[in-house]
């Protein structure tokens, strides 16, 4: 029986947002330089957004990093471990994800 292809019932994965939250390991850290360190470390396949800044308290801020993740293996996955090893972060979690 002969093969039957019909174009566009196999497509590659859509995107996905998420909201990534990066502690600094303290007040004294630059978020401007943090934020500038965050990307360069964002590995490819992923592009970040933007950023937000969050207070959390006693004139701590958090970062917000909106992480835009293409059809790679291991999702956000490779986004937190390359941000955790950025000189200055002290934690790194997903707050939020979604499909685009």
């Amino acid at each position: 029986m002969p093969q039957l292809r019909v174009p566009g019932t196999v497509s590659k994965m859509g995107e996905v947002a998420a909201k990534i939250k990066i502690m600094p390991s303290g007040m004294d850290v630059d978020l401007t330089r943090l934020k500038e360190n965050l990307k360069k470390a964002i590995p490819q396949g992923a592009r970040i957004h933007g950023f937000s800044e969050e207070p959390v308290a006693f004139g701590l801020k958090a970062l917000i990093a909106v992480v835009k993740v293409g059809d790679i293996e291991g999702g956000t996955e490779k986004v937190e471990e390359a941000f955790s090893k950025v000189e200055g972060v002290e934690s790194v979690s997903v707050v939020e994800l979604g499909r685009m």
